[in-house]
């Protein structure tokens, strides 16, 4: 089946240099033993080797079609041409772009190559997109949607009445050579140097948005700090904010500089207050040994196998079960769990990723 090519058709230029989940992964996986063979994307100027680039070039041209004819998309589709060859066959990978799929469809009908093509959807939600009277196309229009958990899947089974598409699960994964526990006696050398003594190190890393929950948190820290003088708060990923009595804003933390901040905690905190789509964070502060507490919202208490791996507040919208879990925290009414040193690590999301690829070569050279 080596005539089928992969072509991962992206609106951000990869590589990416700033944070981002889905272009760091792929940016791991990109630089290991891969199956993509294109990238459609905005010019970049570095390159992943062993890829054709074919880039986007939004013109005038575009924009008046866009416009006037209410035909979209159509940059991408001129690149996408450059790349297609009559009678192969290609696997077409799309995250998160719910706009492109139908005006690429709508292309590869106009073509008459959609035979040719098999296109899977990578979605980094948990429900279903919240668009009535185009979902129903869009499950036509795509051969396999690829979730982050089974019960996003269980979600989409709920609220859909009929999907025709492929599903497949792929969590996402972490580095966990740069994402790992320290020793006892490293962890109190690192806490010394940060000047945070013996204190217990509690840790917040997000977007600094409402749905994020910090909020939540910072209302929840104020009621337990009164009692617990000896213990501090680190908010990294938002700007910094009126003084807190033991809250320290770090504002935004360079990628590779957050896993000493999760390796010197002691708690993570996830008050999200959204169906969260997995929580990544959550296993980045769970490898570097940090007992998690987070909403039982979305995926998360998939990600952490339901209360095994972490405690879960089953309401999290009521400021009591925060507080009553922080003190129970630090009453030490807790066990830091066992888990597998590969679980969510970027390995198994390549290894994963090039399943979900072969399994979609056999599906598309029956066709």
């Amino acid at each position: 089946m080596n005539y089928i090519k992969t072509i991962l058709l992206s609106q951000i230029p990869l590589p990416f240099s700033k944070i981002g989940s889905w272009t760091t992964l792929y940016g791991n996986y990109l630089s290991k033993n891969h199956n993509i063979d294109f990238i459609v994307c905005p010019k970049t100027t570095n390159v992943f080797e062993g890829v054709k680039y074919s880039y986007i070039n939004h013109t005038f041209w575009h924009k008046v079609q866009a416009k006037i004819l209410r035909k979209y998309k159509l940059e991408y589709f001129s690149a996408l041409e450059k790349l297609i060859v009559e009678n192969e066959k290609y696997i077409i990978q799309i995250v998160d772009n719910f706009g492109i799929v139908k005006p690429l469809k709508k292309y590869l009908l106009s073509k008459k190559i959609d035979k040719q093509c098999y296109i899977q959807f990578f979605y980094h939600g948990y429900s279903p997109y919240n668009y009535p009277k185009l979902m129903q196309d869009f499950y036509n229009d795509v051969d396999e949607i690829i979730l982050l958990t089974k019960d996003s899947y269980n979600e989409h089974k709920k609220q859909i009445n009929v999907i025709p598409s492929y599903f497949s699960i792929l969590p996402n994964g972490i580095d966990i050579k740069k994402f790992n526990k320290i020793s006892v006696l490293e962890k109190a050398k690192l806490k010394n140097q940060l000047k945070f003594g013996d204190k217990k190190v509690f840790i917040w890393c997000s977007q600094d948005k409402p749905k994020k929950g910090l909020h939540l948190i910072l209302a929840v820290w104020k009621r337990v700090y009164k009692l617990e003088k000896n213990i501090i708060l680190l908010v990294i990923g938002c700007d910094p904010r009126e003084e807190i009595d033991g809250v320290m804003f770090l504002g935004k933390i360079p990628n590779d500089e957050l896993p000493k901040y999760y390796q010197v905690s002691d708690c993570y905190l996830f008050p999200t207050l959204c169906q969260e789509g997995f929580g990544l964070s959550l296993i980045e502060a769970l490898h570097c040994g940090n007992y998690c507490i987070a909403s039982a919202l979305g995926g998360v208490p998939e990600v952490l196998q339901y209360g095994k791996l972490g405690k879960l507040i089953e309401n999290p919208h009521f400021i009591s079960e925060w507080e009553e879990a922080l003190n129970d925290f630090l009453e030490g009414k807790f066990e830091i769990p066992e888990f597998p040193n590969d679980l969510y690590s970027s390995e198994k999301w390549n290894e994963g990723m090039n399943r979900i690829i072969e399994q979609a070569k056999l599906t598309l050279a029956s066709k």
